[in-house]
């Protein structure tokens, strides 16, 4: 009988464990970083090898040349997106550890584990400025979003004139790279459709792959987007329930400042009273 009431005890006491648990963590952050980390993984790797086979094509089928010294041509802006994708990797993984602290920090097992007062004067500070730094990265990524956009929609129409070869094969049909500023107006470096260096570039797996990349780069912006709309409802929420929860603390510190007060007035008149009685 003992051992059925240890055992019964025992399962009890993991179930309230476990529903601590699962109580104390933060769903609406942690649904967010995650989708924060797998948009900005997505977006940096997919970006970074996508350039790297932009490179590829320029030099390959388009016979670009770098430009010696430190003079500015499309290969030093596509090292200088790599290093903002190396430092676009690195701000976010910090930021969102940030948020994830910060959705802990205002959950209800931390609150009554530390305390309300402490969390709602020092949580509604930090949530403020996680919402200020949650909407401008959020403004930062919709840029990034459209700016992301253009290499896909250049690379979609190659890729489109690609896969229609014989519908192009009678039009005098080519892609110049003035018209993308990748080089300057002086120098000619086209491909036609028809010439040898076309049919190679449609052929080969860097076309190909440098799309897809890009297509899976714009969709982690996009995701990465809405995380941030997700971290913007979450901290929302935070700020509305820490300001109710100040509220609440200054009515409650109120109520029991008057009960000793009302406590105490009555106390000295049961003194007075058995003073006057004695």
């Amino acid at each position: 009988m003992e051992e059925n009431m240890d055992e019964s005890q025992s399962q009890k006491g993991c179930k309230e464990c476990c529903e601590r648990c699962v109580g104390s963590l933060p769903w609406a952050s942690l649904i967010a970083t995650i989708l924060l980390y797998m948009g900005v993984a997505l977006f940096c790797g997919c970006g970074h090898e996508a350039l790297s086979g932009t490179v590829t094509i320029l030099q390959n089928y388009f016979e670009v040349i770098r430009a010696p010294g430190e003079t500015l041509d499309v290969f030093t802006i596509i090292d200088i997106l790599k290093y903002i994708i190396y430092g676009l990797a690195a701000g976010f993984f910090l930021f969102g550890v940030l948020l994830l602290v910060e959705g802990f920090f205002t959950t209800g097992a931390i609150r009554d584990l530390y305390g309300e007062f402490k969390i709602s004067a020092c949580g509604r500070c930090l949530t403020a400025f996680l919402m200020f730094l949650a909407y401008l990265f959020f403004l930062v990524w919709l840029g990034v979003t459209a700016f992301t956009s253009l290499p896909v929609f250049m690379y979609f129409n190659v890729w489109s004139m690609c896969q229609n070869t014989s519908l192009v094969e009678g039009a005098n049909l080519c892609l110049d790279l003035r018209q993308f500023g990748a080089v300057t107006i002086s120098e000619e470096r086209k491909v036609c459709t028809g010439s040898e260096k076309f049919y190679k570039m449609c052929e080969s797996n860097e076309l190909d792959l440098t799309f897809h990349l890009f297509v899976c780069t714009l969709a982690g912006a996009g995701a990465a987007v809405i995380a941030m709309v997700h971290f913007l409802m979450a901290l929302a929420a935070n700020w509305g329930y820490l300001k109710d929860a100040s509220r609440m603390q200054k009515y409650e510190d109120i109520k029991s400042k008057e009960e000793q007060e009302l406590h105490d007035i009555h106390s000295t008149r049961s003194k007075e009273r058995l003073n006057a009685y004695t």
